[in-house]
């Protein structure tokens, strides 16, 4: 059953979802907006595609289910708890007649509604994810510890497989690249990356090289000293307006800026 949704607004944007009779959507905690009162919430630690998150009851096998279906949810808690992001869903379904749910981001910017196919995932950045169908499943995926350290919002990514419609997030205003129609390669800021097709390859690189204009970039460029690299064919999507960016904005407003003129290295950020 096809997901209908309607994204509306500018500078802070909503998904409005009508759901079916008997169709479920659900939520990353905190991203929920309003519902009409035929459609039902309930909150759950376990995400679709893990134990408890289809049918109620469906762990079966006596106490050996309950056991497996009790560790598989902690380990998805676990999980999420590493990567920092919330420990719970709320699902939302509509009953004998169709239903209507609000969903919203938490920053000022664009949303986007991809779809999912069983032959082909999508990756997220950290908290991009805002609501999506039952039949998506939502987990996490770690990159690689040399990757992640050198490019923070890379290090865990949200994954998206099965078939369906999920909505993201993101600062800003979005644009779509494909790294084929750039020869193949484009390199971003760490922070500006949204989400990418699985078949893309992601990767951090360092700045230049240990050198005179390395050293420029690094210190005076305001990129700190590692890019982001995408290859491949596929579809990636880029915000233009970094976390990071928004907060130091904030506190140059209020007259906390401890940038100095230079930024990149000689940066300090609130913690």
């Amino acid at each position: 059953m096809t997901l209908h949704q309607e994204i509306v607004g500018n500078a802070m944007q909503m998904a409005v979802v009508t759901l079916q009779p008997g169709q479920t959507v659900y939520c990353e905690a905190g991203k929920f907006l309003f519902k009409t009162t035929d459609v039902s919430m309930e909150t759950r630690l376990s995400g679709p595609g893990g134990p408890g998150g289809g049918q109620q009851g469906g762990g079966g096998g006596g106490m050996g289910g309950m056991l497996r279906q009790a560790m598989g949810t902690a380990m998805q808690v676990g999980q999420r708890a590493l990567a920092g992001e919330s420990l719970a869903f709320q699902y939302f379904t509509a009953g004998r007649a169709e239903g209507t749910v609000g969903f919203a981001g938490v920053l000022p910017g664009e949303m986007r509604a991809l779809e999912v196919s069983g032959g082909r995932a999508w990756f997220a950045e950290k908290d991009a994810f805002v609501a999506a169908e039952s039949s998506v499943e939502f987990g996490i995926a770690f990159q690689g510890g040399r990757t992640g350290m050198s490019g923070g919002e890379g290090f865990i990514l949200e994954k998206f497989t099965g078939h369906g419609t999920v909505i993201i997030c993101g600062a800003g205003n979005f644009i779509d690249l494909n790294p084929a129609e750039f020869g193949g390669r484009i390199e971003v800021d760490t922070g500006c990356v949204v989400a990418f097709e699985e078949g893309i390859r992601y990767g951090v690189e360092r700045v230049g090289g240990l050198n005179r204009q390395g050293l420029m970039n690094a210190v005076f460029g305001g990129e700190g000293l590692s890019l982001a690299t995408l290859e491949g064919d596929g579809r990636v999507i880029l915000q233009s307006l970094t976390i990071e960016g928004l907060a130091n904005a904030l506190k140059k407003a209020q007259g906390g800026d401890k940038q100095g003129p230079t930024g990149g290295l000689f940066s300090t950020h609130a913690g």
